[in-house]
This record gives C-alpha cells, structure tokens and sequence, in this order.
C-alpha cells in the first residue's frame, strides 16, 4: 500500500514537511507569550538589555528575627561589609512539670548548651560571649525587630572564650554528644543556679510560671577585629537548652543528678543584630550607603543578610516603553557574582518586592508562578542570578501602579523564618561589564 504522501505534489509535500518540523522545534523558554500573539505580530519581535537600570545600594532598617527557624550568635569582620555581630534573647521551658530537687539541693554548675547547625565565616577565630539574666519580660506573640533591646539584672553570669567547633562532637560525662557550645554561668556565680534549684513549687507546675520567673537570658556577643563567624544553632528539636547539675545535701548517695530547661520553637526569642553603623566596610560601600551616592551603584552593588544591605532598583523610562505599542513577552534582570574567589559563599536565594513610601512590602505578581519561572536562585556554576518580571512589566506599561512605591532585592524574604547571613558583591550596571547588572526585555511592537 502507497504512502499518502506519494500521492501529493511534491512542492505541497515540501510545505507540509516545513510545517511539522516547525512543531517539532523545542520552545525555547525565553520566549514565552509570543505564541499568543497573532502570526503575523511575530515578526516585530524584538530583544533589547539596553534598558536603563538605576540600582544602588542602601541599608537595611531592621527585620524581624522572633520567627527565625534557627538561633544565631557570634561575630565576624568582613573585609567588604565589615563587622556583623548577633546576640540572642531566649526563654526557657521545664523538661517536666512539677519538678522536686529535694529539701536541700546543692548546685554543682548550671550550664548552656547550644548545639551547632551550621555555620558563615572563619570559625577558627577566638570569640567572646557575656550572659545575663533578663528582667523584661519576653512577650509572647510579639514582634521582635533586629534593633531592639530588653533590660537585664546587673549582675554578670557569664564571660567566656571559645573557639567554635561545630564539627566535633563534645564528651560529657564520659559520653559523646553531638558538636555543641557550653557556656557555664556558675563560674562567676551561683545566683541563677541556686535560683531555679530553690525555685516556689508555684514557679515549675507551668511553663507560663516558670517563665515569669526567670524570664530568660540575654546572649551577647563581642565584635571581633578579625575573621569571625556567625554561628547557626539548632532551635526546636529541644536539643539546646540550660541544664543545672546538683547534688542532694541530705543525701550525698545521689549526686550526678540534673535538670534540663529548653529552648525549643514555643519559646519567645530573638535576635540582635549590630553592624557598627558600616564604619568598618570598604570605601565602595561606604560610597553608597553612607554617602548614598546612587551613582556609585554603576561599578558595584552589594548585598547582605541580616538586616544588612539591599539593593535599590528603578527601572525611569519603563512606562513610556516602546511609545506605549509593546507587549512585554519576557523581562528578565540578569546579574553576576563579582568576586571570583571569596571566603563568604553567596546568599543561595534572593527576593525582589515592592515597597511603599510607608513601608508596606508586597511581592511581584510574577513570584506567584514559583521559583523556576521567577527566578532569584544562585547559579553555582556560572555565578549568576535571574528574576523573570515579565507580567510586573506588562502591568508597569499598562500604568496599573499607581502609588508611590519603589523595587528592592533582599538576602532575606520577610516572609520566611529561615534567616541567611550570607552576603555577595555583584557587577555594577555600568557598561564596562560584560555581565553587567541588566534588563533584558523580549518585546512586540503592535502595528
């Protein structure tokens, strides 16, 4: 039996062979929305990365830090950003309601225990933490902001070197424990330990008692000249936590015996953040976010977690794209690590949103299509970002925003509890990039 197709003209075979070998090309995902445009607009395609980008750096107020996922403390000198130091403030919950050290109970140490998550920067730096008991309450369902600061009793608990390790485990009692920071707060004194030990049975029937009594601990850090390390711990698991070690006085027979309080997701908490106001970063971001020189931002551009630096974006001449006959098809910002070689690895994710001129933060429409279309994930092999804004685009040309708002990109979304400390510095928008800081736009022009 003949093919049907050796029954056709052969200049009809050719047009139909034609056709289906244009089906069979693959899309190339650059070039979406231009299949819903008639076939014959197709032709005034047109891509341009000529756009004119406005983007600078600026400081971070501050950001909320009571819903992180992880706790994190330590210093750390950047040669770019300069000093970063977090502290922490934290309750405590009972291990066990109701608890009974005996009539006579004798402390032997009271210790804390952090256990290591992970870590940013130089962890063979010596650091420097200081304790104190908290005297202001910690309230719960309350936002708790990077900048604040909670009033503690006088007397100090704790002043204690260390050297991270957050790779080795920790014997304890002649056991391995997995890698942890131990900060004894009864080697200065016994107040806190003999506290909770000589606590009213009133204050361990319930965690909300308990809590009234001994409201907490604020965690200090000492910024460090050199090196340093933000280092991440574990929170919710219950693993870290304030344990006192006693004996019974009237009865010397039982000794080792202990008592755990927890840090756990249910526990009030925060951080602090300091960044000694940039006096220590390097001259180019100094430039711009000290001396808010926004021209600056054509060379470098920088960006940092923790209530740190973001990036300012304008996109001037946008509304008048095209003389108000473009379709957007695609818009892409496109953006490269500039350091080659860097001890701080980069942040792994970024977000873009909107905020007006009061503050209020929302998202672009285009962040609703999820992270493979929107973008904002680090490239590790060639050391790039993308965010597609192609329909935030389409709505800018369509004067669909009215109100006075302006574009930032954060290390840190302000939805999310999990907290980068990471930081990168990129390309500038300046032409003398060949990777530069750019809006590249795949566009139709109507007839």
């Amino acid at each position: 039996m003949k093919s049907i197709f050796a029954c056709l003209p052969a200049s009809l075979l050719i047009s139909i062979l034609l056709i289906l070998s244009l089906f069979a090309c693959k899309k190339d995902p650059y070039e979406l929305g231009i299949d819903l445009l008639p076939p014959s607009d197709t032709l005034n395609v047109l891509t341009t990365d000529t756009c004119t980008v406005e983007a600078f750096s600026v400081r971070v107020d501050s950001i909320r830090t009571d819903r992180a996922s992880s706790l994190i403390l330590g210093s750390m000198m950047d040669p770019v950003f300069g000093k970063t130091t977090s502290s922490l403030y934290t309750q405590f919950i009972l291990s066990s309601l109701g608890a009974d050290f005996g009539p006579r109970p004798v402390l032997d140490s009271l210790v804390l225990m952090l256990f290591y998550q992970d870590h940013y920067g130089d962890t063979t730096t010596l650091q420097n933490v200081k304790v104190w008991e908290l005297s202001q309450k910690l309230e719960p369902d309350t936002a708790y902001y990077s900048n604040r600061r909670l009033d503690t009793y006088p007397a100090l608990l704790a002043d204690q070197n260390f050297t991270p390790h957050p790779a080795d485990s920790v014997k304890v009692g002649g056991k391995k424990m997995a890698a942890h920071l131990r900060i004894n707060l009864s080697n200065m004194t016994n107040y806190l330990g003999n506290k909770i030990l000589y606590a009213p049975k009133s204050a361990l029937a319930l965690n909300s008692a308990f809590v009234d009594f001994m409201r907490g601990l604020y965690i200090q850090s000492t910024p460090v000249n050199y090196g340093g390390a933000l280092l991440n711990f574990k929170l919710g698991d219950g693993s870290s936590q304030l344990v006192a070690y006693y004996h019974d006085g009237e009865n010397p027979a039982r000794d080792s015996l202990s008592f755990n309080m927890l840090i756990t997701s249910s526990c009030t908490r925060f951080m602090n953040l300091n960044h000694n106001s940039y006096l220590d970063a390097s001259q180019d971001l100094k430039l711009q976010i000290l001396s808010r020189d926004s021209a600056a931002g054509a060379n470098k551009l920088f960006l940092q977690g923790l209530a740190g630096v973001k990036i300012k974006l304008r996109f001037p001449f946008m509304k008048t794209f095209g003389k108000g006959r473009a379709i957007i098809n695609d818009a892409l910002i496109l953006f490269k690590n500039a350091e080659n070689d860097t001890n701080y690895g980069p942040p792994p994710s970024l977000t873009i949103v909107r905020q007006d001129s009061i503050g209020r933060i929302a998202f672009l429409i285009d962040s609703n299509e999820g992270e493979q279309y929107f973008g904002g994930t680090y490239n590790e092999s060639k050391r790039t970002y993308f965010f597609r804004i192609t329909r935030y685009m389409q709505k800018v040309l369509a004067n669909y925003y009215t109100g006075k708002y302006d574009l930032y990109m954060l290390v840190n979304n302000p939805t999310s509890s999990v907290l980068y400390p990471n930081r990168i510095v990129l390309n500038g928008t300046g032409p003398q990039f060949p990777e530069r800081f750019k809006l590249k736009v795949t566009y139709t022009l109507l007839k």
